[in-house]
Order: C-alpha cells, then structure tokens, then sequence
C-alpha cells in the first residue's frame, strides 16, 4: 500500500469508512473488467518490465491505453454538447428529415431541458407517437447533462432487439464524433447479419460504428457504451450469477430505456423494480416506455426509483413525466387520433375464424389474424390454405420455426405490411404473440383471439396504422375478436387461452369490451386499461354464473399466483439497501449460461424449456442443408453457427422430459454456441416420442401430431 500511495500520489483522503453494497458491486465490476484487460499477455507481456515503481506505471498506463483502443474502446466523448440546441434542430438530426417535433417529443423535451441530475423519465403514449425518437433525444439530453457513458435500449424480446439495433445504428451514425462501440446484446446476437458486419470494420477512416469482438464475448457486450438487447441481459445484473457486477458496471452511469415496460408478467415485473433500485444507485439515467401501463404497475415503478406516487402530478393520458433531483413533474401532450375501431364478436372456434377470414379476403386488401397458440396458427394456416387460391400470399409467422427461418419470415412480414414496403393486392398474416410489439405493420382488416385488454390495444394498434388508400370493403377499421360473443365466456380450456394468460384479466377484458362497440384510440386506451386492472366491481346485469367465476374463481387464482410469482422474484435477486455482510444470505448461485446451477435464477418464469437444433440423420451422419456433418468428430465452428442457427425453443412437457433425460451430445458440449442444446434427429423430416410425433415442416414450422396405430 506504501508503495502504491508513493507511486501514484492521490490528493485528499479516503471520505469513509466503508463502501455501501452498490459501491463494492461497482468496484468489484471495474476491478474484474480490469483484470481481464490486463491477463492478456499480448498487450501485456508476463514478466517485470522495469524496475523502478514509476516508470512501471507510466509503462502500464502506455499499454492500457494501447489495449483500450485494440478493443475498441473509444475515449468518453458526448454525443451532443450541452449547449443546449432546438429541439427541432436535434430531431432533424435524429429523424434525417425537417419533420417538425411530435407533441410527445416537444413536451418531453421541455422536462428534460429542466432536469438535473440522474433521471425517471416515464412515457405514457400510444402506438405511432415517435416514443423511440423521444427515447434517443432524451439520451442526448441526459448524456450531456450528467455526462453519462452511453445508452443501453432493453427490449422485451431479440426479434425486437433486432430490429431496435438497425435504428440505434443510425441514430449513433448521425452523432458520432469519434469511433464508437455498438453491441446486439442477447443470445442469439453471434448471428445477426448487421452484427457480423459491424464486426469487420476497425477504426478507420469513414467508419464512425463497430463491433468489437473482445466485447462480444461472454458477460462482456453490456461493457461496451452503447448497446441493445433483451432486459433479460440487464435484469442478471441483479442476480447472483457469475459475474453480474461486470454486468452493472457495464450499466452504471448509462442511459437504460426500457421499451414495452407493460410487457412482462408479475415475476419479471418485479425483477425489473429491482433493476431500476440497482441503476439509480449506480448513477444511471432510465427511461420508461408504454402505450398501456395499469396504475398499479406505474405505482411500482416509480416507488421502485425512490419517488412516492402521490407526489407526482396527476395528469390526463397521453403523458411524459420526470423524477429528478428537482423532484417530480408531469405533463399531458395531445396525441394524433386515429380512426374509430369498431369492435365485433365472434365464436371462438377455428372454423368460425376460417369462415370470417375468407369472408374479408374475398374483398381484398392486406389483414391479420392474431392467435394466442401456435396449435392454433398452424390449424387455421391449414384451413385457409386449402381454400384460397394463389392470388392470396399467406404468411404464417410463429415461433417454432427454426431461428434462422423465423428471421427471414421476420424480414418478409416487414417487407409485405411495413411502411415502406411493396404491399400486395391480398395478403395474409397468421401470427401469434411474435407480432405483438415493436414491429410497424399495418394492416386494412384483423382478426385476433380474445386477449388481455392491453395487448388487444397493442394489436389494434397495427389497424389502419399508416395512411394509405383502403380497398372500399376495408375503409371502416374493425376489429373482430374471437371468443367475444355477450352471452358466453369462451372456454379456456380447450382453446388454451386460460394457460396463456390469466383468466381473471381474459375475463374482465371480455366484460370491458362487451360494453365498448367503438374503440376510440388515443382517448380509450387508459380509461380501458385501468378499469380491467383495477380490481373492477362487475356490472350489476352481468349472468350470475359469469359473475361467480371471474370474481370468485378466477380472481382468487390470479391474486394467489402474483403473490407468489413476486416472492419469488425477491427471494433471487439482491436488495441494493441490504447490509453488505447479509446481502447474498440465502440467495441461490447459479451461472446464466442455463448449467443445472442457474435454474433458480431465471428472468422469466414459465414452462420449462428445451433447445432443439432439427439435423436429417441417416447411416449416423447429419445432414443441414445440402452439407453432411458427422457427429463423432468435433465440429468446424462454421458448421456449428449453421448448427446455431437453426435452433427452435420447445416448451411441451412430454419434449422437454425426453430430452432433458437424453445423455448430453458430446459435440455440442465440445461448442460453446451449442454447449446446452440438443440435436433433434429427424428421418424423413420426423422423429417421434412415443405417440407424439414432431414433424419440421417448411411452411408450417414445427408441428406436434398423433403417432398413427399399426
């Protein structure tokens, strides 16, 4: 210690006496980070190098230096100064047009432009209001503020991390003074094209965005400045996993927008809560982001980031407010209308959702059908194809298709229904949940099952989204739900639906919309969205039997389950206000990486899993593509990333306990892209477990049939 005081000469003294728990988790990131950097013998050599202390340092300090930049890691620099320009001016910059500001984007901007210190920023705006423009003017407001390190955008999925990392590639790209370091952040970002093309460029003149491979690898990519990826990534920061101090340091004083916050359940919800305790202790800035948000749920939020509800102003939706060291600040903004959506029922049955969908494709046009099951999708996909001739392009999008396939269907919805696309005369998307969020498509007609009144609102949302001629059958928005129908509940059982979602919340959503014939978006959105989530006292003429079982029945289940599900969450994930000799009493250990240690340390709770990659075997080679692999022999890691690439996440029991009960495949834990998947061996497209027969089908993805009787 002598020597180190001697040698560097720090002015002032230590200020106390001991370092709470998020300063020792601060320090324990930024030692560990430096000790990687450091262990390698390429930037340095093992070994003294010189003898006397102060020129051994200023010799390291000239190798740091050196290593930082062979990483890639760019000296701290704003994106923006902080004088302070237009808001107008930053979003031309932002947008690459002379767009003038939304109100959301002008309303916001006022707050920030106020604000002082790390800051809450909560958004509350429907779908089509410019929230991300907001979310990355708000970064360079708040970086230029607070000087914050970089941005992190945590999404709730990698479909929309994906598409997410394309527009914060732009954005940096308009900013960007020196080189910067933009990492995809989720398991599957080893094979995302725009990634593997950021990752040949170096700094060099003309290319202002790369990829650093150093900091692509494992627990490392939330190190880089700026990033995007799943809240998952985010949420194993809080977490006794390996190393989840390098992932909040990676956090700490950043910029984290978390996109879709309504989206998670319970469990996850209250992991998030965790999170946001975490970020504020560690200097961070975060941004919040809605279109359907309950009371309650902002209530949590906010008390989360240390304010009380009841100090925050109490202003009409849409809205944007601000908690900061000045306190809390809201205001209302005005929001584009859109058109009425007229709301009919229907029976919930296949047959009847065939019937009405032909029904609409007969006048033309581009619509989607919304389902809650994959079962469910590849049935209807069935029966429309046989009855439609090949003037109709249907696209079935769900997600048991292999990874690989599921991106390029991704890519074609977008091309098809997207903004900017070649939109056909009469086109068809099949899709479950994987078309919910982040994605701009827009559609003259849809169908969707009944689901929980904020993603109803959600889906919605892609009606008549865009401003564009409509076939004359198509002019009036309507949405048609299956399973609305006033005089019966659907059932839940053997559509599924009720292990899906929560019945309790199925069946105030069919209350609520039983009673609303006319959707008026914006002005709807919070008034429905707050009455299905606030415990309502149901209609006196609802039928008796209907009445019993969603408060009586329903309900008891749904508040038993949010109490456990947020016990569980706080029984795993680590409490910044603990003392620092109780904080990991008791809490589970385990690796993220999904060994048999982690189980317990899950960011989202639901049915177990398996990952599967589908191979043609035949003589005990495997085939993918038109190349054969033989699996006694380690695999070239270009086989293994198209071995990766073509996994598919299955969660029914009978898969998940046959595999999981298989021996591991040795040459899949050779690899550590493939270290805990399974190979699926199929004949003739096939395999079989028993009486239950998993077939890949090209059009329809994985599928779970009955083994035919001899």
């Amino acid at each position: 210690m002598d020597a180190y005081w001697q040698t560097l000469r720090p002015d002032g003294a230590p200020s106390q006496t001991a370092l709470s728990l998020p300063a020792i988790n601060w320090l324990a990131g930024l030692t560990s980070t430096a000790d990687w950097i450091a262990s390698n013998p390429d930037w340095f050599p093992l070994g003294e190098r010189l003898d006397e202390l102060s020129a051994y340092h200023r010799d390291g300090v000239e190798r740091g230096i050196g290593a930082l930049k062979q990483i890639g890691w760019s000296p701290f620099q704003t994106l923006q100064p902080v004088n302070k320009p237009s808001t107008a001016d930053l979003l031309q910059q932002i947008l690459g047009d002379a767009k003038p500001p939304r109100p959301l984007q002008r309303e916001g901007d006022k707050l920030l432009q106020a604000s002082q210190g790390p800051t809450l920023m909560l958004v509350e705006a429907p779908m089509g209001e410019g929230k991300t423009e907001m979310a990355f003017l708000a970064h360079l407001r708040l970086q230029a503020t607070n000087q914050h390190r970089g941005l992190y955008v945590a999404l709730p999925t990698q479909a929309t991390g994906n598409a997410m990392f394309q527009r914060a590639h732009r954005f940096l790209e308009k900013f960007a003074k020196v080189h910067l370091d933009l990492q995809l952040v989720h398991g599957g970002a080893a094979m995302n094209a725009d990634v593997q093309q950021l990752r040949g460029i170096n700094d060099s003149v003309g290319d202002s965005i790369s990829a650093s491979g150093w900091l692509s690898q494992r627990r490392r990519p939330l190190l880089s400045a700026y990033g995007v990826g799943t809240v998952d990534q985010a949420l194993l920061s809080t977490m006794n996993v390996k190393h989840h101090f390098v992932r909040l340091w990676g956090l700490s004083n950043r910029v984290v927008v978390l996109d879709e916050v309504h989206a998670y359940d319970t469990y996850t919800a209250t992991l998030i809560d965790t999170l946001l305790m975490w970020l504020k202790a560690v200097g961070s800035s975060v941004i919040l982001m809605s279109a359907t948000l309950p009371r309650a749920r902002k209530h949590e939020l906010l008390k989360a980031w240390g304010v009380e509800p009841e100090t925050m102003p109490d202003v009409a939706y849409p809205r944007v407010a601000v908690a900061d060291d000045l306190g809390g600040r809201a205001v209302h903004f005005e929001a584009r209308p859109l058109a009425p959506i007229h709301v009919e029922g229907m029976h919930e049955s296949v047959e009847v959702l065939c019937a009405s969908t032909l029904g609409l494709l007969a006048h033309g046009g581009c619509g989607a059908v919304i389902v809650n099951t994959v079962d469910r999708a590849q049935a209807l996909h069935a029966m429309l194809s046989a009855q439609v001739d090949d003037s109709v392009q249907i696209v079935l999008f769900h997600a048991r298709f292999p990874a690989d396939q599921r991106s390029d269907i991704e890519q074609r919805v977008l091309s098809l229904f997207g903004e900017g696309g070649q939109r056909p005369e009469r086109a068809l998307l099949i899709a479950t949940q994987v078309a919910e969020q982040s994605l701009d498509i827009d559609f003259d007609f849809m169908l969707s099952d009944l689901a929980p009144i904020d993603l109803l609102l959600q889906r919605a949302g892609r009606l008549h989204r865009h401003q564009r001629m409509r076939p004359d059958a198509h002019k009036v928005a309507r949405l048609r739900v299956a399973g609305l129908q006033p005089d019966r509940l659907p059932d839940l059982k053997q559509t599924a639906w009720g292990f899906v979602y929560q019945p309790y919340i199925l069946g105030c959503t069919w209350v609520c919309l039983n009673r609303e014939p006319v959707l008026n978006l914006p002005d709807d959105i919070d008034r429905l969205v707050q009455w299905v989530y606030s415990q309502p006292a149901l209609p006196d003429d609802l039928d008796a039997a209907i009445c019993k079982f969603i408060d009586e029945e329903a309900f008891g289940h749904h508040l038993a389950e949010h109490r456990s599900h947020k016990r569980q969450a706080m029984n795993i994930s680590i409490d910044p206000a603990r003392r620092v000799d109780e904080a990991y009493a008791n809490l589970p250990k385990g690796n993220e990486d999904g060994g048999p240690l982690g189980e317990e340390n899950k960011t989202r709770l639901g049915a177990e899993t398996v990952t599967l990659v589908p191979v043609e075997a035949k003589d005990g080679l495997w085939r993918i593509g038109d190349q054969w692999i033989d699996p006694a022999k380690p695999l070239e890691h270009d086989v293994a990333k198209a071995l990766y690439r073509r996994q598919i996440k299955v969660s029914r029991k009978a898969v998940v306990r046959h595999f999981s009960a298989q021996p591991a495949c040795a040459v899949f834990e050779q690899h550590p892209l493939l270290r805990y998947f399974r190979p699926l061996p199929l004949t003739d497209r096939c395999h079989d477990i028993g009486a239950l027969r998993l077939r890949l089908c090209e059009v329809k993805g994985l599928v779970y049939e009955k083994v035919e009787g001899p």
